[in-house]
This record gives C-alpha cells, structure tokens and sequence, in this order.
C-alpha cells in the first residue's frame, strides 16, 4: 500500500551543492514549492545560477523540456538571509543540507522546532551524525523526552541522505531516529520516491551503510598514497580498471569534498573508537591546507584548468 506523503511545499536548509540539488529534484521531479534559505546572499545568487545550468544543460539533453525547465524554476523561491528560519512558516517539510557538525545542526534543529512547532517533518540529509541526537534537539524547553509535545516533536525527525550529485545519484538512505514515528518514515520514504529516486534504510549508526563502508576505502586509499605504496594514478586506475568502479577513491574524495570525508572520519572514529576509522595524517594536513578537493580546484587532483 503507497503512502501518500503530503508534502505540499518543502524547506530546503543550504544553498550548496547538496541543498541546490535537493531543491531542483523537489521542483522538478516531486513537482512541488521550493523554498531555499541560506545565510549568505552570495551562496544563495550562485545557488540560483547552478540551478538554471542544471536545468539548461538537461533540456540541451534532451532530458527534460523547457517548459518543465521553467515551471521547475518558477516553484523555487528564496528566502532572504534577513528573515531567517521564520520564512519557512507554513512549509511541510524542511531538509538541512548544512555542513556535517552536530552542534550546529542541534543549533538548526532546536531553533526549527521552536519557530515552525511541531507538524513539518525535519530531515537531515548529515551522511553520518547521529539523527537520535539530532532529534532531541527539537524537544521544546520546559518538556521531557517523554512528555507528549517532547515525543510529538523529536518524532518528526528523520535522515534523509541524497548523494552528491544530486540530480544524477539515484539513491536516498533513510536514517530512522529512536524517536522517529512510522508515520514520518513512511512520508519520508514517500517524498523521495516522488524525488526520482530509490531508497534504503540504515540504522542510526555512525556513518550508516553508505559512509560507514565507504569512507574506511577512501581513508585506505590516501593511506597508501601517503605511504608510497603506489602513486595517485596507478592507485585509481586499478579500482577504475580491475574493480569497474566509475573513479577511483581518491578522485571520488576529491568530488565528496575532503573536508566533509575528514569529518565523516572524525564522527564515525569518535561513535565507535575503532581504529579503522581513524582518518589519515595526509588527509588531515589537506583540509588544513585548504585542499578540498574539487571545490577548492585542488585536492588530489587540479582543477583549475
């Protein structure tokens, strides 16, 4: 039996790669509202302007026509920096797509619950903080946990990790709290099929399935490059070439950002204390360079041509 998710207008929290990509599958695929609220009115101008290249080189594709490129583009609206998370009032549903600290997202999370109360789901795209930590958060001051408006509350909250590139990843993971109720899964679940896309599930654990797997075979990969073990190329053609996989690891770092894989690295090593997790001296001295990856035009590889 298909669940109808109910999401009549959506809140997108980020207007970076991931919220951008968010909000164009939501307006596009979904065929809903979009509103898009981030703190900076630059982030916002570029977010805007990725999202009609998006939509360009799709219908240049073939893909898509320009008609539902314009009606795509006519659902998404700003939210000034000004007027913060109070311009979601009305909103079904708010996704952040903010950077992976768990303080900041408890900020985000208690500062949601207390200005939209406790009807829209709130969804975390984090790819490995804790959601059940996330979700009390969002109980209002004075209740409990167990209080009915302190589980009413932390009961809309729910992980629902895309991937990057949005618009060209197939998968959602679903990340149940504790406290997630089955009605909120189940919308959740039914919002991103609209999305376009297929979903898994995962226990609240450090990293889920997708990073929890991933990230100690990145982390592997820079450890051999930095013990010279084997050269950048020579490592990333034998996964391209002998394990079929699309790029290689350190080529992937670079598109996921290798300062978000250093901070899945230091959330999964802190919430399990297994040295598998431990993320490597040359990755760390990266970040501290600003050697991001394919953001920054330098990372494993250059970009800047």
């Amino acid at each position: 039996m298909s669940v109808a998710h109910g999401i009549r207008t959506l809140g997108v929290l980020g207007s970076g790669q991931m919220g951008l990509g968010i909000a164009y599958v939501a307006a596009l695929r979904a065929r809903i509202p979009v509103l898009i609220h981030d703190r900076s009115e630059v982030q916002l101008q570029k977010g805007l302007a990725f999202m009609d290249k998006l939509l360009d080189k799709d219908v240049n594709k073939g893909k898509i026509s320009s008609i539902d490129a314009k009606e795509a583009r006519e659902r998404v609206t700003i939210i000034a920096p000004e007027r913060g998370l109070s311009g979601f009032q009305g909103v079904d549903m708010v996704i952040e797509a903010v950077s992976e600290n768990l303080a900041l997202k408890q900020t985000i999370f208690r500062s949601l619950s207390a200005e939209l109360g406790p009807e829209p789901i709130l969804a975390s795209n984090t790819s490995s903080i804790s959601i059940t930590k996330i979700a009390a958060a969002t109980i209002p001051e004075g209740e409990t946990a167990s209080s009915e408006k302190g589980k009413k509350s932390a009961s809309r909250v729910v992980g629902l990790h895309y991937f990057n590139p949005v618009p060209v990843m197939k998968l959602v993971e679903l990340i149940s709290a504790l406290q997630t109720s089955t009605e909120t899964l189940d919308r959740a679940r039914a919002f991103a099929i609209a999305c376009g896309k297929e979903v898994t599930t995962s226990k609240d654990v450090p990293g889920f399935v997708s990073n929890a797997l991933l990230m100690p075979f990145i982390n592997e990969a820079i450890m051999w490059l930095e013990k010279g073990v084997a050269t950048r190329d020579d490592i990333d053609t034998t996964l391209r070439l002998g394990m079929n996989h699309p790029m290689g690891p350190l080529q992937l770092a670079d598109f996921i950002g290798l300062d978000t894989c250093l901070a899945i690295q230091q959330t999964l090593y802190a919430g399990t204390g297994d040295s598998k997790y431990r993320p490597s001296v040359l990755l760390e001295r990266m970040v501290d360079a600003q050697w991001l990856g394919k953001k920054s035009g330098k990372g494993f590889y250059d970009y800047t041509d």
